[in-house]
Formats: C-alpha cells, structure tokens, sequence
C-alpha cells in the first residue's frame, strides 16, 4: 500500500530554472521548485515553487493543466485575448490545457502546484 505524501514530512532538493530568454518579458527571475510528488507514470506532479518578480510567456500543451495556490505573494495572469486575472495569498486558480499567454509575477511568489499532463494519443 503507497505512503500518504506529507509535505512538511519531507525535504525534496531545490531544483532552480529561469524563462527561456525567447519567452522571457520583463526581469529574468528565478524560480525554485521543491517537487514532493510525482506518480509513477510521471503525468502527475505536486510540490511548492517560489519565483522572484518577473513576466514571461506560457503555453500550456494540449494535455497539461495545473492548479494551484498562493501561500505568499502575487501573480497575474494574462489571457492571449488581454484579459487578466490577480491571484494571491490563500487564492487558487486553474491553468487550462492549450491557455496561452503570460504568467507575471507581482510580488515574489510561493505556491504549491498540483500538474496534471495527460498522455496524448500518438
């Protein structure tokens, strides 16, 4: 029987990346991610990322959404259409498969994600 993942139970390393300079807006900040959890076929991950102020494009895949919440900062996301929302502390948002647009951070972020990438028919 598989062990109940508790975040505050672990200390999963650091891994740091910064936007792709292609992708990048404004800033070139870096973001930290602790992964805590990944299943075995690999589609789903959860954990925390933090990430200084900064804005660069994103492109969901066709099979990839993510949730998440906001512990401490703030973000904003921007639609391709131009529209755009504010996320905060204690606030939670979807990121819809195939969402195009831009993810700008506000205030230094920290926030637990939960991704889900389905697997695509070849």
């Amino acid at each position: 029987m598989p062990n109940i993942v508790v975040f505050t139970q672990q200390n999963p390393p650091p891994e740091y990346d910064f936007p792709r300079p292609d992708r990048l807006v404004s800033g070139n900040p870096q973001r930290t991610t602790w992964n805590h959890y990944t299943n075995e076929g690999g589609e789903f991950s959860c954990g925390i990322w933090e990430c200084e102020t900064g804005c660069w494009n994103i492109r969901f895949a066709a099979g990839k959404e993510e949730f998440f919440c906001v512990i401490s900062g703030q973000v904003r996301l921007h639609g391709k259409d131009g529209a755009a929302v504010d996320i905060g502390p204690g606030e939670a948002a979807v990121i819809p498969a195939n969402f195009e647009g831009r993810f700008e951070v506000l205030q230094p972020v920290r926030k637990y994600y939960v991704i889900y990438a389905k697997p695509l028919a070849d």
